[in-house]
């Protein structure tokens, strides 16, 4: 096993009771924990949350890029990393997929769409090392990295948990990590989380691209 699950219990007391049912989706890299994302209601599972902030960040390019940068945008943000062995790859080949076939289906929909990666493993995830990973997913998908205090910040403002991990003996090391895909409005504010599969439901795929493609033609206005 690559990673272990963090304590729930220890981490409630500092989030906003609103958010509280997110910690249901915290996953280790490896771990394969998930759960359906998608909403029902009108306004979205996060409308009033306290999730996102301004911040100022380095993307795959080396150019800094403020949260302010995409007002007006909605934005589908991914926290993760490049080394990731498992559950980053596919949940992102499974978000890009899904906002492929919205942007063939609703291209002018679908050009109001900002999706990004946020790193959590700053040391290793540097703008050469996101800018071909990202590519690998979708031409729109940007990368972002920064330093060491710039992703604690943004980890907490976003209401995400991470934790590097080395195991005893080994020369690299995993981190885990909430798994928290969210999508946000054009004015920054937290809209609902993006599907991903919970593998604790073999017979039901949560994630897949044409559930996020459905989730997208719902939210994106």
């Amino acid at each position: 096993m690559a990673g272990r699950a963090m304590n729930k219990d220890a981490k409630a007391s500092a989030l906003p009771l609103l958010i509280l049912p997110m910690l249901a989706l915290l996953a280790a890299c490896n771990m394969g924990v998930g759960g359906n994302a998608s909403s029902e209601s009108v306004q979205g599972d996060l409308a009033g949350a306290r999730i996102g902030a301004s911040f100022t960040l380095t993307n795959q390019d080396g150019k800094p890029t403020r949260w302010e940068d995409f007002k007006g945008q909605y934005r589908i943000v991914y926290f993760g990393y490049t080394y990731c062995p498992d559950v980053c790859p596919v949940d992102l080949q499974r978000i890009m997929q899904g906002f492929a076939r919205f942007e063939k289906e609703k291209p002018a929909l679908a050009a109001k769409v900002q999706p990004m990666l946020i790193s959590v493993d700053p040391k290793r995830d540097t703008p050469a090392v996101l800018k071909t990973y990202v590519a690998a997913f979708h031409p729109r998908l940007i990368g972002l990295t920064g330093t060491d205090a710039q992703i604690a910040k943004v980890a907490k403002d976003f209401v995400v948990i991470y934790n590097p991990e080395k195991a005893e003996g080994a020369s690299g090391y995993l981190v885990s990590h909430s798994r928290t895909p969210y999508l946000f409005d054009g004015d920054g504010k937290p809209v609902a989380l993006v599907p991903v599969d919970d593998p604790s439901t073999a017979d039901v795929d949560e994630g897949a691209p044409d559930k996020v493609q459905a989730f997208l033609g719902k939210w994106i206005k």
